[in-house]
């Protein structure tokens, strides 16, 4: 059964968890919206690897900005600060795969139903803090 959640701007649909993983994985599908991007952040606890279905994504990841197009995919290792965007007039939409699973916990504790509807940020910090992940900036920021 997939979940869909708004996340930050973005549509995300959890279609594996570690319901159905054993913990090894999350498998989610984002549809960005133009102009969208994810605050700088890290992953202290899992990798996220990224693979575009439509439009492009701009990834900044430590010391790399790359620029993805359809069938293009970029791994982000645990612990690397990165920024992902869609930033052309066009949206996005990709598949992320967070190993071991955690990011879908995230996503279903603190998405929203309503996409103009403000996410509980106390809950998203906590929530963040408890799956190891790190908030390092707001959207717009660059590493």
């Amino acid at each position: 059964m997939t979940k869909s959640f708004w996340f930050l701007g973005s549509r995300l649909t959890i279609l594996a968890d570690h319901t159905t993983t054993d913990g090894k994985y999350d498998l989610i599908e984002g549809y960005f919206t133009p102009g969208t991007q994810t605050p700088p952040h890290r992953h202290t606890r899992y990798s996220e690897q990224l693979y575009v279905l439509e439009g492009e994504f701009t990834v900044w990841a430590g010391e790399n900005k790359v620029v993805l197009s359809v069938g293009e995919s970029f791994f982000i290792p645990p612990n690397t600060i990165h920024v992902v965007a869609a930033l052309s007039d066009k949206p996005a939409r990709g598949l992320v795969v967070a190993a071991p699973s955690a990011f879908a916990q995230l996503i279903e504790a603190t998405g929203t139903l309503n996409q103009n509807e403000a996410p509980d940020m106390e809950l998203f910090s906590r929530i963040s803090s408890e799956i190891g992940d790190e908030i390092l900036g707001v959207p717009g920021d660059i590493p």
